[in-house]
Formats: structure tokens, C-alpha cells, sequence
């Protein structure tokens, strides 16, 4: 998005659950992860205020990805449901792409088998009116679109090499990985990102540089602030 010529504001409402930013300032919202699942408002209530602010991102047609957490928040806003799946997806899986995405202008650089890095234990209930895109064997929705510009990605193009070591590593995430003991191969995953990672890079960059493309912006889109 930078190398495009727009400024970003990062706002992390897990710590400033206050922040509440004007959406009209804005070309597009973007939704990341989060060690959370979707439906822990009673711990954090800053969730609440997420599918508001998608919700309302929706109803003005901006453009929004959500990935992972932030694909199950985009789901809630628009009426779906997210529940825990039997099994997790943690390290590379494939994604299977479905018909539609032959006419969809993002993923339509998918292959219609496509490795990707996954990290997740919920799945996504399709939400009425969207456009089922991608699926997986433990997670029937791994990618939608709703209308022209709001997608949801439970998988992680935008992890690089340095991310997933750090997801591998941090204390907080230790735990779910002793859990799952061998049925997830830590040291699996990191022998694959040698040889996965480079084409993991280029896929997000084509899909990332198509979703920008699509920016539009109306009557009501003003120079952006700086802050």
C-alpha cells in the first residue's frame, strides 16, 4: 500500500479499544489476526467494536480484507457465524479454489490447488449474499468476498519467513503447540519455509496489488490525514 502512494494508520483496539476512526478519511480497512477467537467479547470487548466498524465499512462500499480473526469479524458483520472447527490448521496446507474464482478479479491468481500458511482453529459459516471463494478440509470457508470490494482470507499471505518463526516461538502461543503435540510438526513447518515462502511472497504481492487496484473512490472520500 505504500509503495502505491497511501499512508497507514495502525490502530490496535485489543489496547485502544477506544479508538473509533472516522471511515470517510479512508481509502480501505484491513482486519488482521489476533490470538483471540471471534466470540471472546466477555475478555475482549474491543471485538464488538471491530464488527461495527466492518459492519459499517460494508454499508459505505469500502473497500475491506479481513484476515484470519479479522475474516471471522468480516463474517459476524455481515450476518454470519463462526464456530470452532474439529481440527486446527496450523503450518502450509492447501486451499481448494472454487468456480467462482475463475471471474473473481483477486484471487483469480490462484491456482486452483494453492499452498498457502495457515493459523487458525475456527471456521467461517458462509454469510448470506457472499461469494463462497476457497476452501480447505478442515475449514469449508477459507476465502469469500462480499459485493465488489470486502473480502475475508482465513489464510495468511501477508506471513514472511521472520513471522512464522515468531509465531513458532512466542511464549503465548506455546501452549496450543504442546497441545496439538505431534499431530503439528513444528520443525516440519520450518524446514517447508525454504521452499515455500518465496512463492508464498509472490502469490501475496499479485493478490494484494489486484485488491488495491480496486480502491474506488466517491463523492464522499476525502484527502487522507495524516493522522
Amino acid at each position: 500500500m505504500r509503495e502505491a502512494g497511501f499512508r497507514i494508520r495502525y490502530v490496535n483496539f485489543w489496547r485502544e479499544p477506544e479508538q473509533r476512526p472516522e471511515l470517510d478519511k479512508y481509502a480501505a480497512i484491513v482486519v488482521l489476526g489476533g490470538p483471540m477467537n471471534a466470540d471472546q467479547i466477555d475478555r475482549h470487548p474491543n471485538l464488538i467494536t471491530e464488527v461495527e466498524i466492518l459492519r459499517e465499512a460494508v454499508a459505505q462500499d469500502m473497500s475491506v480484507l479481513g484476515i484470519c480473526l479479522g475474516a471471522q469479524l468480516l463474517a459476524k458483520a455481515l450476518g454470519g457465524s463462526v464456530s470452532r472447527n474439529p481440527t486446527r490448521e496450523v503450518g502450509w496446507y492447501d486451499v481448494e479454489l472454487t468456480e467462482e474464482v475463475e471471474r473473481d478479479p483477486v484471487l483469480s491468481t490462484f491456482a486452483p490447488r494453492q499452498r498457502v500458511f495457515q493459523w487458525h482453529e475456527d471456521g467461517i459459516a458462509l454469510p448470506p449474499d457472499c461469494v463462497h471463494l476457497a476452501s480447505s478440509s478442515a475449514s469449508a470457508v477459507q476465502a469469500f468476498r462480499h459485493g465488489e470490494h470486502a473480502y475475508g482470507f482465513q489464510f495468511h499471505l501477508e506471513a514472511d519467513g521472520l513471522i512464522i518463526e515468531r509465531w513458532l516461538t512466542v511464549p503465548e502461543n506455546q501452549a496450543l503447540l504442546a497441545e496439538e503435540g505431534e499431530r503439528i510438526d513444528v520443525e516440519g513447518i520450518r524446514r517447508q519455509v525454504p521452499g515455500s515462502i518465496g512463492a508464498l511472497e509472490s502469490l501475496s504481492r499479485q493478490t494484494f496489488s489486484r485488491w488495491i487496484d480496486r480502491f474506488e473512490f466517491g463523492p464522499r472520500r476525502r484527502a487522507l490525514p495524516s493522522r
